[in-house]
Formats: C-alpha cells, sequence, structure tokens
C-alpha cells in the first residue's frame, strides 16, 4: 500500500505534462513571433517542445510522439508531407536494422552465453577478476549488440553467480559486492555501446542529423568513429574498474570465491560448438571486417584502399549496406540442429524494437524542420554571445548539459532534441559543428545515477537487490569523470581524428 500515494504522484504528474505541453506549444503558436517573415520558425519550434516535452515525460509512447511531424509538419506549412515521411527510412534505420538482425541470431543460438562463460573462465574466480570477466563481457557483447539486450542477456548469468557465492557465504556478506556487480554490467554496457555506431542508439542519431544539416560533411563511417570512440571506452573501462574495485571489492570481509571448475562446467554445459555458432561468430567477425575497411583508412600519409573501391561506385556502399548483407546471408543459411530452419528466421525478427526505429525517424524529420524552418539559424543567432569562448569550455559545458539532462530523460530523445541546435550554435559562432554535436552525443550514454537514465541501469535496478541511493551515489562520481575524459577527448584526440580544427569554420558548414 505504501507505494499508492508514489503511483498517484506519478500519475498526477503525468496528466500535468500531458496537457502542458500542448498548451505551451499552442501559446508558441499564438503569441509568438521568432522571425516575421518565415512564420514556420515559430510553429517549428512549438512542435519541438511539444516533442521534447513529451519524449522526455514519457506521458505519451515514445512511438506516437515520434509520427507528431508527419501531422504537424504538413499541418504548419514546415514541410511537405512526402518529404517529412522519406526522412523516417533511411541507410542510418537499415544500418540498425541489419545489426539488430545479427544480434537476434546471436540470441537465438545462445552465443552471447558462450562469450561471456568464456571470458569469465579465462579471468579466474576471485571477486576482482569476476568482476573483471564481467565488464569485459559486457563492454564487448555492447559494442556490436544494444545496451539493452546486452544487459539482458549478462544479468541471469550474473544472477546465477552470485546465488552461487550466497550459497557459499551467505547473503548478507556478498550484498555489497553483488551491488558492485549489478552496477559493473549496467556501466560496462553504457561504456561499451558508444565505441561502435550500431553500440548505441544516440550514435546513429548523430550520424543521420549531422548529413540532414551539413550534406557536404566528411563521412563519419564505422571506421572513425571506431578510432576516435574506443580509446574512450577503453579509458572510461579502466576508470570504472578502478573506482568499483576499491568501492565494492577491496574493502570486503573475507568469504571463499566461488570454484573456477563450477565457471568451466557451466561452459561446458553448452556443449560443442554447434554448427549455427560456427556461422554466427564468421558473420559477426566477417560484419566488423567490412564495416572497418569499407572506406580508406588514412593514417598520416599512409592509406589504406577501402574494399569499397574495387566497385565502380565506391560511394553507393555505406555501413548498412554490410548489416544487410550480413543479415540477409543468416536468412539463407538452413540450421542443421532445427531444419527447416535458418540461423536466423522471421518468427525470431518480430522481436525488433519498432519504437526505437520511429523514435530514430520522429528524431530525423525534427531535425529536418529545425533546418528548413531556420529554427536552427535563430538559436545560434541567440547563441551568438558565446563567440567569444574557448572551445574546450563549450566542450564542458554542452557535455555537463546532455550527461545530466539524460539522468531525467531518453537519451535518444535528449540527443535527437539538442544536435540540431548544437548544429546552428556552431554555425553562428563559426565553428566546427562535429566538435560540439560527437561530444553531445556520447555524453548522451554517459547517465549513471537513476535508474530512468538508461535501460541498462533500469534493467539490474529491477533485480531489487540495490537502492536507489547506492546507484545515485556511485554514479554521480563516474558522470564527472565522463564528462571530464569526453571534453577532454574531443577537444585533443577528436579534432585530429576527424580533422576538426577548433580554430577553423569548414567550407562544408557555411
Amino acid at each position: 500500500m505504501e507505494n499508492a500515494p508514489q503511483n498517484s504522484k506519478a500519475s498526477l504528474l503525468k496528466k500535468i505534462f500531458f496537457w502542458l505541453a500542448p498548451l505551451l506549444s499552442l501559446s508558441i503558436v499564438l503569441f509568438g513571433d521568432l522571425d516575421p517573415e518565415r512564420p514556420e520558425t515559430t510553429y517549428t519550434l512549438a512542435v519541438a517542445v511539444l516533442m521534447a516535452i513529451w519524449w522526455m515525460t514519457d506521458v505519451v509512447p515514445l512511438a506516437i510522439t515520434s509520427l507528431l511531424p508527419l501531422l504537424l509538419f504538413p499541418l504548419f506549412g514546415v514541410m511537405d508531407g512526402k518529404v517529412v515521411s522519406a526522412t523516417y527510412f533511411n541507410h542510418i534505420i537499415f544500418l540498425f536494422l541489419g545489426g539488430f538482425l545479427v544480434a537476434l541470431a546471436i540470441e537465438k543460438w545462445g552465443l552471447h552465453k558462450r562469450i561471456a562463460l568464456r571470458i569469465l573462465s579465462m579471468v579466474g574466480s576471485s571477486p576482482a577478476r569476476i568482476m573483471l570477466g564481467f565488464m569485459l563481457a559486457t563492454a564487448f557483447l555492447s559494442m556490436w549488440i544494444s545496451n539493452t539486450a546486452t544487459t539482458m542477456m549478462m544479468v541471469p548469468i550474473l544472477i546465477s553467480i552470485i546465488s552461487k557465492l550466497e550459497e557459499v557465504n551467505g547473503r548478507e556478506k556478498i550484498s555489497n559486492y553483488a551491488i558492485g556487480m549489478l552496477l559493473a554490467v549496467a556501466y560496462s554496457s553504457s561504456i561499451g555501446g558508444i565505441s561502435t555506431l550500431v553500440g548505441t542508439a544516440p550514435n546513429l542519431s548523430f550520424v543521420r542529423i549531422l548529413e540532414t544539416h551539413f550534406p557536404n560533411a566528411p563521412e563519419i563511417n564505422f571506421t572513425n568513429w571506431f578510432l576516435f570512440a574506443l580509446p574512450i571506452t577503453i579509458i572510461l573501462f579502466i576508470l570504472l574498474y578502478v573506482y568499483l574495485y576499491f568501492l565494492y571489492v577491496r574493502k570486503k570481509t573475507e568469504w571463499k570465491n566461488i570454484d573456477k571448475s563450477e565457471i568451466k562446467q557451466s561452459y561446458r554445459d553448452l556443449g560443442k560448438v554447434t554448427f549455427e555458432e560456427k556461422v554466427l561468430i564468421v558473420a559477426f567477425v566477417s560484419m566488423a571486417l567490412l564495416w572497418f575497411f569499407r572506406a580508406d583508412i588514412q593514417i598520416g600519409q599512409f592509406r589504406i584502399p577501402g574494399w569499397s573501391n574495387l566497385f565502380p561506385e565506391p560511394g553507393y556502399f555505406n555501413d548498412g549496406t554490410v548489416a544487410i548483407f550480413i543479415a540477409i546471408i543468416l536468412f539463407l543459411i538452413p540450421s542443421k540442429q532445427k531444419k527447416p530452419d535458418h540461423i536466423m528466421d522471421w518468427k525470431t525478427s518480430t522481436k525488433i524494437p519498432w519504437e526505437i526505429i520511429l523514435l530514430f525517424g520522429g528524431g530525423f524529420a525534427l531535425a529536418a524542420g529545425i533546418k528548413e524552418s531556420g529554427l536552427s539559424n535563430w538559436f545560434g543567432e541567440q547563441l551568438l554571445f558565446l563567440k567569444g569562448v574557448h572551445p574546450l569550455i563549450l566542450i564542458l559545458c554542452i557535455t555537463f548539459l546532455i550527461t545530466f539532462l539524460t539522468e531525467i530523460t531518453s537519451n535518444t530523445a535528449t540527443v535527437e532534441t539538442f544536435l540540431p541546435i548544437l548544429a546552428g550554435l556552431a554555425m553562428s559562432i563559426e565553428s566546427n559543428p562535429i566538435l560540439f554535436m560527437i561530444p553531445a552525443t556520447i555524453a548522451g550514454s554517459m547517465a549513471f545515477m537513476l535508474p530512468v537514465a538508461t535501460p541498462p541501469n533500469a534493467i539490474v535496478f529491477g533485480t531489487k537487490r540495490l537502492r536507489m541511493a547506492q546507484m545515485a551515489r556511485t554514479g554521480l562520481v563516474l558522470n564527472l569523470i565522463a564528462i571530464t575524459v569526453i571534453a577532454l577527448m574531443t577537444y585533443f584526440y577528436g579534432t585530429e581524428i576527424f580533422n576538426a580544427d577548433p580554430t577553423v569554420y569548414p567550407d562544408w558548414a557555411k
């Protein structure tokens, strides 16, 4: 019964935000006049406010809010309905679809469990080594599979390990370590996900929104993103492990370690590597290599030509092409275990999170509307006073804002709302947009304090083995660490990877 007052309070807040958003939006339409010569600028702001509030408070399903541009942009004369519709499906959506289909195939045949248990059996059975093993397995998987799916895969394995430790030592002795392990899995998932374009949703949103606002911008592909983001992941991973070790492992009271043979036995229980798993390993590695070597890799004066140069039109290929190619192959290879099944089947593919795809589409449509209506330029003009501020200070402020904002809002929705504004800011102060948009994108995945901040946080909190205060205390320090690392790496390293000199306003952004 004690949850009843909280539920009624939450319900009241939802009702308030449900009506507040359209009322605020309507008042902007009736009384706002951002640009007398372009009323669509004001109308687009009204739509953006409505979508942002509904997205961030989740009072209406995210997917439904994402469909609003299809109705409101033609209604207000912002964009043609045909053009708006076209923004919902593009090569970024197919990159997500292809990557997710491969991930679902891996889950279908249990390859993720084999990878996780193999890593655990290799690192050892002491508390510190078990934590390291789970973090390595989670971070690696989340580079290729969505953070949500990775965490859901890892938590049952973790709970079984914790249960075995509790059988030997008692629940009380293990409770603090269990909290650290659960947080390690959630945080490793978020940190691992930022290292590849397919690892987490905001990364894909960034690529498309940059392309929408700056069609002539240099391509952000799998390779240059990976070269930039992987070092950030490695640095954050090391700092996370050291932090959690001192917080949850070093001060533990003495208790018996789990027998390493039990982990090895769990691995042996999976049986021999099946034909289906071998196919998936080959497909998985092939997809990564095809992504990595698709376009030319330039390292100083040294250039590695991409495989796309073998074809008459190298530019026709993109990372989405590769993902869909591998996914199609999996639908064509028959299974040896379950005849007449195939490695991938349509029934399994129905688990694709279509609400996330519509969320992508809504973000892309909103970004297109903000650009076409001139709203991004208007925002930029309002922020002209920032022109003299050092770029590193701006990057730190942007990273701080997005990190803490996503503690209470959807990370993808927040990134998709703010990236067009940051594009306008960069244009107004004549700075490279990439230097503002990339740290904002990565910061969208770096909220560690609250269960609602990211799906991995919510999943481990749902085990009911830790309190919100414990997550908040641990996560606050990590938030500040992540903000510092992202800002410094963007300014001192990202400028080299993306050829983004902070003092030069690139021609493609003019």
